[in-house]
């Protein structure tokens, strides 16, 4: 999580003065290009940080090699305790390095800093649904990662498989976790929590100097997502349930005309004509399907099997 790394590097700063890219992407275990940017986006946002050019140069902080971070305005101690203080609900190292921080920063800061660490929660459970645990496979892959060591996975449901993967980092999605890998076939994406087994090996892991964790996920998710939209269906509703519509579609849900009687066409989306149906069968009258045939039929059996078993 970037809110981590920037607290991280404000903190190895602080302790060693002046650092290098090179120095802060082997500590925090990220490419250099994305501790230079994490450095110029604290600069940018007005952190007293500076680059120092030539031999011997590095990023430090205004003050000295050993600063008390008192460069830091209210507002910005206060923006960097709103940034990660939510995520230190989850996190036990978030907390300890907020504490150390919290100290570090001069005491006319600290009750603000404090109240914006306090300020917000974020509870990912919906209604009606209990927390989800972390998978425990979880910190072993991510030491894997840190460690830039081969995993042997044993993967899958009824005929679980067995690879050999370099693991090249970890997403939290919606709470569920998945592991980006590279393998013999290319890059690959596993779920963790369909991971039977995992064995680090002393192997040293493939990860392509170049990599970035985001930029590869937005692929993954691009992927996932042109696969779930393989066919379309368009919908006449109400327009006062519009909202209600994206919420069941999500980004698969497309309004393409307006209609007379404040009505609108939306166009949705999913990977097969029963997924659609079952998703619009519970609303009724309420929405009219015109068309593609495949789903007004899957809707028509749907309602012949509720008639066959509820009629009276």
């Amino acid at each position: 999580m970037r809110a981590d790394r920037l607290v991280a590097t404000l903190l190895l700063m602080q302790t060693r003065g002046r650092v290098t890219a090179g120095e802060l992407a082997r500590e925090l275990e990220v490419s250099v290009a994305t501790a230079r940017r994490d450095l110029e986006a604290l600069s940018a946002a007005g952190v007293p940080v500076y680059p120092q050019p030539g031999r011997g140069g590095g990023w430090q902080l205004v003050g000295g090699a050993r600063t008390d971070l008192s460069g830091l305005s209210a507002r910005e101690a206060r923006a960097l305790f709103l940034l990660a203080g939510p995520a230190a609900t989850a996190a036990p190292e978030v907390k300890s390095a907020l504490r150390k921080l919290m100290g570090a920063l001069p005491g006319t800061f600290r009750a603000e800093a404090e109240a914006a660490a306090d300020a917000v929660v974020v509870d990912q459970a919906g209604w009606g649904e209990r927390p989800k645990d972390r998978p425990p496979m979880v910190e072993l892959l991510r030491d894997a990662v840190i460690a830039r060591r081969k995993v042997r996975l044993t993967y899958g449901g009824r005929q679980p498989s067995e690879r050999l993967v370099d693991p090249w980092g970890l997403v939290d999605k919606d709470d569920v976790w998945y592991l980006v890998a590279g393998t013999a076939k290319g890059r690959r994406t596993f779920r963790v929590d369909r991971v039977v087994a995992a064995v680090p090996t002393d192997e040293p892991a493939d990860r392509p100097s170049d990599l970035e964790l985001a930029a590869v996920w937005d692929e993954v998710v691009e992927e996932v997502e042109q696969r779930r939209s393989l066919l379309t269906a368009d919908v006449v509703l109400a327009r006062r349930h519009l909202d209600v519509m994206r919420g069941r579609f999500g980004r698969h849900c497309e309004p393409v005309a307006d209609l007379p009687g404040d009505r609108v066409r939306v166009r949705v989306a999913a990977p097969a004509p029963i997924m659609i149906a079952q998703e619009l069968a519970g609303w009724g009258a309420l929405v009219e399907v015109e068309g593609p045939d495949s789903v007004r039929s899957e809707l028509a059996r749907l309602g012949s099997e509720l008639v066959a078993r509820y009629a009276r």
